[in-house]
């Protein structure tokens, strides 16, 4: 459905994103995931044809980005970090004039305004002015304008910024409710938000694609498996030679800690993917004559296979500067809403 081939752009000589390749397929939910500054936001705007792109193709249900950019508009939805939303007009004035806007038949508006309104749970906010909404309702709103004309495609950047924890759940429900019959781009840099709601990830940093995969493939592959903790009495330097020696076994240090007593250590061992040295650890510990007072597993998360793909000891470049002063300039711009001025004498421009 998506197809997106060694894009770039490039701000002068400063590069936003580079070589950037990924696919979606249709009905899946792609997590767009990077550190700010990484390049996510320059991304989904080219996609939606807001920026073009200095090199480089993009597919979105088989026509060029660039070639067809009108054809690609009326096939995606899309949803900036700010929903372009006018506060003086109500929910439902607003979403007919979008429908408008984006090429909905006059005939099947009405239909089409009621079913967003009924996916984003606001049908009981229908005649409620857009600026006495919450901040978590007018996010509902961006998404309902993104979906009102059926797109195939949807494009969400940022969706639960600034939303409080029932907010960000209410919303995370909704877009897992739009896969399968829509192909999503899920742009953020909340981890929780894409585990809990993605099929697969890119994960971008500096401006360059690190991985692809799904999230489950990613802890598989680039994390050093699961582990254990092991809190023990007394001096632990002898176990730790002994633990080092045990089959399914790639690591044990001893964790310096002012948590504990004296008396007690902390050793944390890495075992092999698929290994399940825990028994034989025990063993071991009771062996050696130490008291275990707590052996607990430790599994890798989306956060390690974050920090591993996107930490690096360079300081910040001048080129990831600019791209961070860059990124907040347009984020500044894209403040207001991209869609024309309602004409007030419109009977589906203000309020209805």
């Amino acid at each position: 459905m998506i197809e997106v081939e060694h894009l770039s752009k490039i701000y002068g000589s400063t590069p936003a994103i580079q070589d950037v390749t990924f696919s979606v397929e249709p009905g899946e939910i792609l997590g767009f995931l990077g550190p700010n500054g990484a390049g996510k936001t320059t991304t989904m705007r080219i996609l939606a044809g807001y920026l073009p792109a200095s090199s480089g193709s993009a597919h979105i249900a088989g026509y060029d980005v660039h070639e067809d950019s009108m054809a690609v508009r009326r096939r995606i939805g899309y949803l900036p970090e700010t929903p372009p939303l006018y506060p003086e007009m109500t929910v439902e004035g607003f979403l007919h004039f979008v429908a408008r806007i984006k090429g909905v038949p006059a005939g099947d508006r009405t239909l089409k305004v009621k079913s967003a309104m009924e996916r984003c749970n606001l049908t009981d906010k229908r005649k409620v002015l857009i600026r006495k909404l919450s901040k978590g309702f007018r996010q509902r709103v961006g998404i309902a304008q993104a979906i009102v004309h059926d797109p195939p495609a949807i494009i969400l950047d940022e969706p639960t910024v600034g939303l409080d924890p029932r907010q960000i759940i209410d919303v995370r429900n909704l877009i897992k409710s739009l896969a399968g019959e829509h192909t999503i781009i899920l742009s953020t840099h909340i981890l929780p938000e894409v585990s809990m709601t993605c099929s697969r990830v890119a994960i971008i940093n500096r401006g360059r694609i690190v991985a692809t995969n799904s999230p489950q493939n990613l802890l598989a592959q680039l994390v050093g498996g699961s582990g254990y903790e092991l809190e023990v009495d007394g001096d632990a330097v002898e176990l730790q030679k002994l633990l080092q020696i045990l089959p399914g076994v790639c690591m044990v240090e001893i964790v310096p800690t002012d948590d504990l007593p004296l008396d007690r250590s902390l050793i944390r061992i890495v075992s092999a993917p698929g290994a399940e040295p825990g028994r034989d650890i025990a063993a071991v510990t009771i062996g050696a004559g130490l008291g275990i007072h707590e052996l607990r597993r430790t599994r890798a998360t989306l956060e390690d296979v974050f920090l591993e793909l996107t930490t690096q000891e360079l300081p910040l470049t001048q080129t990831d500067a600019v791209r961070e002063i860059q990124d907040t300039e347009q984020d500044r711009t894209s403040s207001t809403p991209q869609f024309p001025l309602p004409n007030p004498e419109s009977p589906t421009g203000g309020e209805s």
